[in-house]
């Protein structure tokens, strides 16, 4: 009788180990099936996003040189007309994470700053100056600079700014669909992203 007891407790004893281990490599494949899945969503959204504007204005670009002293300047000036191409990109394939099986946890380190681009075509008109104060590389290097700093001060007041963001916060939104729907939990500098619109106050 004791022998097949002992049979028996031995025989569920192997079965619970196989159960067991079994249950652990399905867990362990889950695992590695959700990390696969939250690897690939990241190489997907891994692109650049484009965001473009237009931006027309007009300069008076004026230069006074002084000739013998006080007494007698030398004047140049222009009339510039601006139209600009504005670009905001976000390369996300620069994204850093850190994906944790064992805590289920997406984490993003960092997120890439915005690559803002201006190229303005520049058409002077109405140029006048004389011999004293002619117009020279310099002064088209001057009027370019000046009017890049004045579309920069521009973008910033634009709406351009805010739907780059809103076009980011977009694709970053996808993370936190998939990781929530995988039971995962996804952090940003260790703070844990509760809601899409955790989203809306990230400090780039």
């Amino acid at each position: 009788m004791r022998k097949i007891l002992f049979g028996v407790i031995i025989t569920l004893v192997v079965l619970f180990i196989f159960k067991y281990c079994d249950e652990k490599k399905e867990n362990k494949i889950v695992l590695q099936e959700s990390s696969a899945l939250i690897q690939k969503q990241i190489k997907n959204v891994g692109k650049l996003i484009v965001t473009e504007g237009h931006f027309s204005e007009v300069f008076n670009y004026k230069n006074s040189k002084e000739i013998f002293g006080e007494y007698f300047t030398s004047d140049k000036k222009a009339l510039v007309v601006v139209n600009a191409e504005v670009t905001i990109a976000y390369d996300l394939s620069k994204i850093e994470f850190k994906i944790d099986e064992f805590t289920k946890t997406l984490q993003i380190i960092s997120i890439p700053k915005e690559e803002i681009k201006i190229n303005p075509d520049l058409e002077y008109y109405d140029m006048q100056s004389d011999f004293f104060n002619p117009f020279e590389a310099k002064d088209y290097n001057e009027i370019k600079n000046a009017v890049k700093a004045s579309l920069a001060k521009k973008l910033e007041k634009s709406d351009l700014k805010v739907n780059a963001k809103n076009r980011l916060i977009s694709e970053l939104s996808k993370f936190y669909i998939l990781t929530n729907s995988l039971g995962w939990t996804l952090t940003y500098n260790e703070t844990p992203m509760t809601s899409i619109e955790n989203f809306q106050n990230l400090k780039l």
